[in-house]
This record gives structure tokens, C-alpha cells and sequence, in this order.
């Protein structure tokens, strides 16, 4: 599943990123990496999908959102 299909307040775990090289670079600069916990705040569908990870909250594109590979985090 991508990011671009998650759900708003929900919490995933990054599985990978698959996007040009700059921009994956650029993700990992701010703390996006495989791994990473990010609960998605707000995805209606349309425009940029608004997420946080690592205490930040971050925009990103949709064509962004759907070349990041999540997983659904369990309840503890």
C-alpha cells in the first residue's frame, strides 16, 4: 500500500521510498526514511496529503504520497 492510499489518523511505518534519487535525498534530509512512523493527518483525495512524522508536520504532492510503500502499525 502507498501513502497515497492511507487514511486520516492513521499511523504507518515507512516500508520504502521508490523516487527519483534528488527527492528521495531530500525526504531523507527531513527525517522520512524507511522505518520511519508517519500517521497521516489529512488525505481527502485531492490536492497534497498532509502528514507527521518525527513531530513535524509535512505537505506533500500526491504523485509524492504514491511512491512511499507503508504498512499499517498494530495497536499496542
Amino acid at each position: 500500500m502507498t501513502l497515497k492510499q492511507g487514511k486520516n489518523n492513521q499511523t504507518y511505518e515507512v516500508r520504502s521510498i521508490d523516487i527519483e534519487l534528488s527527492l528521495e535525498r531530500r525526504l531523507e534530509a527531513l527525517g522520512l526514511t524507511e522505518g520511519t512512523q508517519i500517521t497521516v493527518l489529512n488525505n481527502d483525495k485531492k490536492g497534497s496529503l498532509t502528514a507527521k512524522f518525527r513531530g513535524t508536520r509535512f505537505a506533500m504532492g500526491r504523485r509524492i504520497a504514491d511512491h512511499i510503500e507503508i504498512r499499517e502499525v498494530k495497536a499496542q
